[in-house]
């Protein structure tokens, strides 16, 4: 059977299990964040008893108690730097509206000195949050261009934006690689393996017929070129 034929082969195989069979992590992930909008609900409700101040301040905490679920649950089910940012910046801004709804019922100096401090702590979260995105670039493409201004520092983010996608590229071509060889071995004989790339680490997951099989397609995996890390989700039909 010739490359080719195994390639198209691996690609529809990809397709049809990718349809039947959802990514482990985004279950728990869409469980999790489902679980932490149904519990905001929940305290939403009991801050109806209370009124004024005291109710905005209810409210504003439950929304912050949601964020940090949906949060945490980012770190761990999904960890792309993209979605962490904008998860941080969720909490961050959380927060500095339940600080605000504190503020409220001062006056004067005291109000004003309050809100100052509320503004300084969610300008530094945000601030975090950008500084985790771009650490985060840095340590992908080696390029760093936090410390530059002006034309130069457009220019090095635009080098550094092409790196990423040379990256995604190189992801891309080692998943193919890899659902090629998998086809490829003769030891194995489950087609249900979906295979994703990121960074160089391959995620295998879907059901094979046996523990042998899934050492042998983690093996495979793993001495393909380009590949850093395996991990597997595979499980025994």
């Amino acid at each position: 059977m010739n490359k080719i034929l195994l390639f198209v082969m691996a690609t529809a195989a990809s397709a049809s299990f990718a349809a039947s069979m959802p990514n482990d992590d985004t279950v728990a992930y869409k469980a999790t964040t489902k679980q932490a909008e149904i519990d905001y609900k929940s305290a939403k409700a009991a801050c109806g008893g209370q009124s004024g101040t005291a109710k905005d301040i209810c409210v504003e905490q439950a929304k912050v108690t949601r964020a940090n679920t949906e949060a945490n649950a980012v770190m761990q089910y999904k960890n792309d730097k993209r979605s962490v940012q904008k998860a941080e910046t969720e909490v961050a801004d959380a927060n500095y509206n339940l600080a605000k709804a504190k503020c409220a019922p001062m006056t004067g100096a005291d109000k004003d000195s309050c809100l100052d401090s509320a503004k300084s702590v969610h300008v530094a979260a945000i601030n975090d949050a950008k500084a985790g995105k771009k650490m985060a670039d840095t340590a992908q493409t080696g390029i760093d261009c936090s410390t530059m201004t002006g034309t130069d520092k457009v220019s090095c983010e635009t080098r550094q934006k092409s790196a990423m996608a040379k990256d995604t590229v190189a992801d891309s071509v080692i998943t193919t690689k890899v659902k090629t060889e998998l086809l490829a071995e003769p030891a194995l004989k489950s087609l249900d393996v979906h295979v994703e790339t990121t960074n160089g680490t391959v995620m295998l997951s879907g059901f094979v017929p046996s523990q042998a099989e899934v050492d042998k397609a983690v093996d495979v995996a793993r001495n393909v070129e380009g590949v850093n890390k395996v991990q597997s989700s595979l499980r025994i039909k």
